[in-house]
């Protein structure tokens, strides 16, 4: 076992608990949270892209994902849904991209491989399951499997497009922030394309779950 998951594991044993407090709390508490997040994700993402032409555009697109957070903050059940599926796909992918090997993904990002994806949908339709067992939530057992996948593919899409502009910029993280994940923005990468996708279809009326 390498450090570098120990430290994956103790972080996020910290991290995951404290967010979901956080988040449970609302009013200015969760308020300061996602300006904190905010604030730290737009350094790291300065510093990443620097004298970019589209360095503007990110920050617009940071200020976006975090106010989609703050509204779907709202409904509980479907802000610990997303995150908990964040969560199990970038955990999936690490495990079974660490255990079976296999073929790389792409160049954009040499370490991610086709084992990793479908770990990545695989833990997360476990965990999807779960929550539909233990939480007894009176949902479409379809439709939760339909925004399972959906939740997966935009996160690991979202962790290639971070790593795509790491990439250009010639860097391995965005940050040391978090032992053993590097920056903030390399632990929320895929999360912060879930929930702009997820707000916008949420806003249309139509039932995710």
């Amino acid at each position: 076992m390498s450090n570098e998951f120990i430290k994956r594991v103790l972080s996020s044993m910290v991290i995951i608990p404290l967010a979901f407090f956080i988040i449970t709390q609302g009013s200015l508490i969760l308020y300061t949270f996602i300006i904190i997040l905010f604030g730290v994700s737009s350094y790291e993402w300065q510093l990443m892209t620097k004298n970019k032409s589209y360095k503007n555009y990110g920050f617009l697109f940071l200020f976006f994902s975090f106010y989609a957070f703050y509204q779907l903050s709202n409904e509980l059940f479907h802000i610990f849904f997303i995150i908990i599926i964040c969560i199990s796909t970038d955990i999936g992918g690490y495990v079974f991209g660490k255990l079976f090997k296999g073929p790389k993904l792409t160049k954009v990002s040499p370490k991610k491989t086709y084992a990793g994806v479908l770990g990545g949908y695989f833990l997360s339709l476990i965990s999807s399951t779960m929550i539909i067992i233990y939480v007894d939530y009176s949902g479409s057992l379809i439709k939760y499997l339909f925004i399972t996948i959906l939740i997966s593919t935009v996160s690991q899409l979202g962790d290639l497009i971070i790593s795509y502009f790491k990439r250009l910029s010639k860097i391995k993280n965005t940050g040391k922030l978090i032992p053993g994940h590097g920056g903030l923005l390399d632990r929320i990468d895929g999360m912060l394309f879930v929930f702009p996708i997820y707000f916008l279809v949420f806003l249309t009326g139509f039932s995710i779950i």
